[in-house]
């Protein structure tokens, strides 16, 4: 029955999609080599699942909370149920979760500025950070005054990763310095050539800073992070960490937004530069989104888990064709994203723009390299997506830069993602771009 059925699909995406037989038998070998690998991040997905269950469930979620305030939204229960929701699920004493921080930059800005003083040091301890927060921090500054935090008089540190594109514990330890002030991390791999660090050498780090000094704070950015692993790093001590609604946590429901969680004195401070002091989090209009928020937040360890199969898919099978990718095929991973190590610029375009075909939203459009706020190199970005930019949804983006490599990831379902890899293939190979 199951092969018939299997025939049935295969037959159907030959007809109405034009696939070629070739690229679904590639598929298919991928899928069989990858059954131990996914049976695992269903196993993850099941328990990260009942964990958010639990929450809603400890803290009472009910259908008063689907409501919203207006003006001001002084004591708005919905509100404050998501927030508790969120501490719960993440392990912390408190959360912010608001729509009005308008993306995982945002919300990660806004807790440096938050946790950071003139005079103190951030050091990052996982290499050069993403792009657009490279910009916060002001290192491509031309001097003049943009707020950013270099700007705020703030000293800045990063050290590199080592050899094995891992945290180099040794000279983080080698550069705290006792003006170091905050240590931060980055676990997803951004728009760099390196795995996504891993929730056991996170725990390391952070160990290992508070047992130097025990008054630093660790702060994580988590972006693409959440529900890959049974773990969070909240749950392994790291003070605060920041994400992004519209990737992992709002399971592609949730319509804008961002969550900061960690110890409750850090979240008051940060809560008073979201809004202003003597405000914090008091205030703060959730424009009838709780709802979305928190079923998006239930719905999203099962759309971690296509987001993740989908990633697996694509690296054994780019690797097979002889692309470079990362992670390696069969690595264990700690956040939705493969990179594929394309070389060329036109190829790096194509790929895509077919998976912006494979989209249910804007197909028909096709994406080109764009000057894009906040990036140093024009960025081509396939996002067909219900929601703008939720890069839990379909994606691919890509730099323009050498090496020229593309970044795959999301998926609400598994069926799409795979067929974004399907879409992708098909579309190569009939251009020329690639040879089966």
């Amino acid at each position: 029955m199951q092969e018939r059925t299997n025939n049935r699909y295969r037959d159907y995406l030959i007809k109405e999609f034009d696939i070629d037989p070739r690229v679904l038998d590639i598929t298919d070998a991928a899928e069989n080599k990858l059954k131990e690998r996914f049976a695992e991040a269903d196993d993850v997905c099941s328990i990260c699942q009942m964990k958010v269950l639990r929450a809603f469930q400890d803290n009472h979620i009910n259908a008063t909370h689907f409501d919203w305030s207006t003006g001001y939204g002084y004591d708005d229960p919905g509100r404050a149920a998501v927030e508790k929701v969120y501490a719960s699920v993440f392990n912390t004493e408190a959360a912010l979760v608001r729509p009005n921080i308008v993306n995982g930059t945002h919300a990660i800005a806004t807790t440096l500025f938050g946790i950071l003083a003139p005079g103190e040091e951030l050091l990052e301890a996982t290499g050069a950070p993403y792009d657009t927060l490279e910009t916060v921090i002001g290192k491509h500054s031309d001097g003049s005054f943009k707020g950013t935090i270099l700007d705020y008089g703030i000293l800045y540190n990063e050290v590199p990763l080592n050899d094995e594109l891992d945290i180099d514990f040794d000279a983080v330890r080698a550069a705290i310095t006792d003006k170091t002030k905050v240590v931060a991390m980055q676990r997803s791999t951004g728009y760099d050539w390196r795995p996504a660090i891993s929730v056991e050498s996170i725990r390391r780090l952070t160990e290992m800073i508070h047992s130097i000094d025990p008054s630093i704070i660790v702060m994580l950015d988590n972006c693409y992070g959440e529900f890959v692993d049974i773990n969070e790093p909240t749950d392994f001590g790291v003070d605060v960490m920041a994400g992004s609604l519209i990737k992992n946590p709002g399971g592609g429901i949730a319509l804008s937004g961002g969550y900061i969680v960690g110890r409750e004195d850090l979240i008051e401070r940060i809560s008073y530069r979201l809004t202003c002091p003597g405000i914090g989090a008091e205030c703060g209009l959730t424009y009838g989104q709780n709802r979305h928020v928190l079923q998006g937040l239930f719905m999203a360890p099962k759309v971690v888990n296509a987001a993740v199969k989908g990633a697996m898919l694509a690296g054994v099978i780019y690797d097979e064709l002889g692309f470079e990718v990362m992670p390696r095929p069969m690595a264990s991973r700690s956040d939705i994203i493969q990179a594929i190590k394309i070389l060329d610029p036109d190829k790096t375009v194509a790929f895509c723009q077919a998976v912006q075909a494979a989209s249910p939203v804007d197909s028909y459009v096709t994406p080109m390299p764009w000057d894009m706020p906040g990036y140093q190199d024009q960025v081509v970005m396939a996002a067909g997506a219900f929601v703008q930019g939720s890069s839990i949804e379909l994606s691919a983006d890509a730099p323009l830069r050498e090496p020229y490599i593309a970044y795959f990831q999301g998926g609400l379902t598994y069926e799409h993602s795979r067929f974004g890899v399907v879409s992708s293939l098909d579309t190569m190979l009939k251009k020329g771009l690639i040879r089966l």
